[in-house]
């Protein structure tokens, strides 16, 4: 069993063989928290755990007790206004104004396997043996407020998930004002607080700062997770590095507005809260009416952060994503954007594909421009009806020219927007977020529709169905350029408004479900002006996404590198994009281009005709190795070596399950002279086997490779000679190491 419950002693003890949680009840009815980390053996009391007794100045639960304080009690539904003064998980509004509840426990039950969430994306389980699933029956006697409190372990994977559902059982309507889908309080503070931000071009940076006394935290009020910040979190201990210590990763499967918050009181105790955001959200709830949290991931390791990072790709590879191109390695794309822009006719898109094609290419991609009155930003997105004035035969037709190529066709959406120079938008202006009264902001010359009122929803569905079912469409890309503003909706009424930008959500959700399901082989790709909304909630629909439209090699490590600490190298989109790159302008060579990446899905951002011969020849070696290594770098394990925070060098690596072959990628930002000799110590292998280099023939054995390094020592270690090739910025070179014997230890 992976969930015990000791009746005498109230103790709940969930636990595999890497990790416990351990929580009761509390004398006063409400659930306590008592550790987690570390498998540790059970016993039937862990009361010992309980850490209480009095302080000066707090507000105690008992008369005649001063010990017992929720302000100092580590908690797992924690309530603002009786004793604990700490951000609280949850607030029920009531009709004659309190802001008080107490969700004292009623009853559990144990299921296996890991029930569904209504309508919102989550991890998921195959056979029931591979979790199991604790839910508390908590409740509030006053309101009569149900909270059904979920907590998944699985049997073979250091994994937690939580999420809250609460049902309205009174005679009163109420407002949850704070709804968090997960709340842990820990013992100490003594943590790195590690977040992933930055902006647009520059996602996912590594930011790394002391946990200390006070709050700390990152979050959306954008209305998607956003470029600026992730939601994700880690908490390590300070000597914990890519190999080795003590971490906790937090990942919230959402993708709109969200809050990661960790609270250190003056006693060093520290509370994480994961959820959405408060400062946006108001769900009103009516006699019978409930509301289901999304779903937090809590992933512990004492084996550091490569070990937590490849527990979350392995859980979102397999149980998460979902559908035909789960387990599948992506297609070679070409996406004609960077090279046309606005600017293609249906033959000019034929003559890049043809080159694509003999290079090589799987897909091709038409992005922007191919519908409505969409010559530029400003007009026609809402009318997903093909402009046949620059594409005569239609998406139906130029499809079918595609495929006679020889690859599969790709198209681009923006489903969720609209210009105001738009058919839609003329028959139903009424159809934007827009507070009455009051201007619109837009961005990029777009508003965004209404996705909380179905019938939106199912307009976009039946223009993009329509498409689907009349064309041969291989893949999606599904674009989301702006952020939210103005969110109101004059579907609701004013005790609704506060729901709206979840509701928006759900709507997204929505179609992305119907389409997925109507059209299974289907390959969606997320994109939100890049990386503006990559998250796990819209992994579970489409399983990669376009980690970033800045292109550039030297910053999409970077970004990759921030990536790979929560998300899978096949979920990522990584493209060799032109010289000088649109974004930094910066020029790189182009195997530096490809070797970054390779480390994702893998496609070209350029058109191919006008390349060099040479260049042309080296793009087909550099498809022809990712057909042959793809499945290894997209699903292989992967681990991070050296990190371009930190220094003019990167290394990563990804190894086959067997550990036969491992995939090394060595990248230095700027050029050196007279330096040092480099080695790059590696992971993953089989200390026994001996590998061969594929760039000088060596043979070495896999522990000498791990602890004494892989030699990437070039002609900087001193005066370049006159017949070697001089080193150059933006250098870079893949090494190939595959076993060639074994020996016994």
């Amino acid at each position: 069993m992976s969930i015990i419950y000791h009746k005498e002693t109230k103790v709940f003890h969930l636990h595999n063989d890497a990790v416990s949680y351990i929580m009761m009840v509390l004398p006063n009815g409400q659930m306590g928290h008592l550790y987690y980390g570390k498998k540790i053996h059970d016993r039937e009391d862990f009361g010992d755990l309980l850490e209480t007794a009095p302080r000066p100045m707090s507000s105690c639960t008992f008369e005649g007790n001063k010990a017992f304080s929720l302000e100092h009690i580590k908690q797992e539904l924690p309530v603002y206004g009786t004793g604990d003064y700490r951000s609280p998980a949850v607030e029920v509004i009531q009709e004659n104004g309190s802001r008080i509840s107490d969700f004292q426990y009623h009853s559990h039950h144990v299921e296996a396997g890991k029930p569904e969430l209504s309508g919102l994306p989550a991890t998921y389980v195959e056979d029931s043996g591979e979790a199991e699933t604790l839910v508390l029956n908590l409740y509030d006697s006053v309101t009569g407020i149900w909270a059904e409190v979920f907590y998944t372990i699985f049997s073979q994977r250091p994994v937690l998930t939580r999420s809250v559902r609460y049902i309205n059982n009174g005679n009163r309507p109420v407002q949850l004002g704070r709804a968090m889908s997960l709340c842990l309080d820990l013992p100490d503070c003594a943590y790195d607080w590690v977040q992933f931000s930055g902006a647009w071009a520059r996602e996912r940076h590594v930011k790394t700062r002391r946990l200390t006394m006070g709050v700390q935290s990152v979050g959306s009020m954008r209305g998607n997770s956003s470029h600026e910040h992730n939601p994700f979190l880690i908490l390590k201990r300070p000597d914990t590095g890519e190999q080795q210590g003590e971490a906790l990763g937090f990942s919230f499967v959402y993708s709109g507005n969200f809050l990661m918050q960790a609270e250190v009181d003056a006693h060093d105790n520290t509370r994480v809260l994961v959820g959405i955001h408060p400062d946006t959200f108001a769900w009103h709830l009516e006699p019978e009416e409930s509301f289901q949290t999304p779903e937090a991931v809590m992933v512990y390791t004492d084996s550091g952060l490569n070990h937590m990072s490849q527990t979350f790709h392995q859980l979102f590879q397999k149980r998460l994503a979902r559908g035909y191109w789960r387990d599948r390695v992506r297609p070679i794309l070409i996406n004609n954007w960077e090279a046309t822009y606005f600017d293609f006719t249906e033959d000019k898109l034929i003559h890049i594909a043809k080159k694509a094609k003999e290079c090589g290419v799987e897909l091709f991609v038409l992005d922007d421009g191919w519908f409505g009155a969409r010559s530029n930003d400003f007009a026609g997105l809402g009318d997903w009806v093909v402009n046949t004035d620059r594409l005569a035969n239609g998406i139906t037709g130029l499809a079918e020219r595609m495929e006679q190529t020889g690859m599969k066709f790709g198209l681009w959406f923006e489903p969720e927007m609209v210009n105001k120079d738009s058919d839609l938008y003329r028959s139903h202006p009424d159809w934007i977020l827009q507070v009455p009264g009051r201007a619109n902001t837009h961005g990029r010359n777009q508003y965004v529709l209404d996705f909380s009122r179905k019938e939106v929803v199912d307009c976009i569905f039946e223009m993009m169905a329509k498409i689907l079912r009349e064309a041969k469409v291989s893949y999606i890309k599904w674009d989301m350029n702006r952020s939210i503003t103005e969110c109101f909706s004059p579907a609701y009424g004013p005790k609704r408004q506060g729901e709206i930008f979840h509701r928006y959500i759900l709507g997204v959700y929505d179609l992305y479900d119907r389409l997925t399901r109507e059209f299974p082989r289907v390959l969606f790709e997320s994109c939100a002006s890049g990386g503006g909304r990559f998250d796990p909630g819209i992994l579970y629909y489409a399983p990669q996404g376009w980690a970033s439209d800045n292109s550039d090699a030297v910053e999409r490590m970077k970004i990759q590198y921030g990536t790979s600490m929560c998300y899978p190298v096949s979920s990522m989109g990584s493209h060799v994009s032109v010289i000088p790159n649109h974004q930094m302008f910066r020029n790189t060579p182009l195997h530096t281009r490809a070797n970054v990446a390779y480390f994702g899905t893998f496609g070209y951002e350029l058109d191919l005709n006008k390349l060099t011969e040479e260049e042309i020849e080296e793009v087909k070696e550099q498809i022809a190795f990712m057909k042959e290594y793809r499945d290894l770098l997209q699903f292989g394990t992967f681990y991070r070596l050296k990190s371009p925070f930190e220094g003019n060098e990167m290394a990563w690596m990804a190894v086959s399950e067997d550990r036969k072959t491992a995939v090394v990628g060595w990248y230095r930002i700027l050029n050196v002279v007279n330096d040092r000799f480099t080695r790059v110590k590696l992971q993953g292998l089989d200390e026994n086997f001996c590998y061969e280099n594929s760039r000088d023939g060596s043979r070495v054995y896999g522990d000498e490779l791990m602890n004494l390094g892989l030699n990437t020592s070039d002609a900087t270690a001193g005066q370049t000679p006159d017949d070697q090739v001089p080193c150059t910025d933006f250098e870079s070179r893949i090494y190939i190491l595959k076993a060639v014997e074994r020996v016994e230890a």
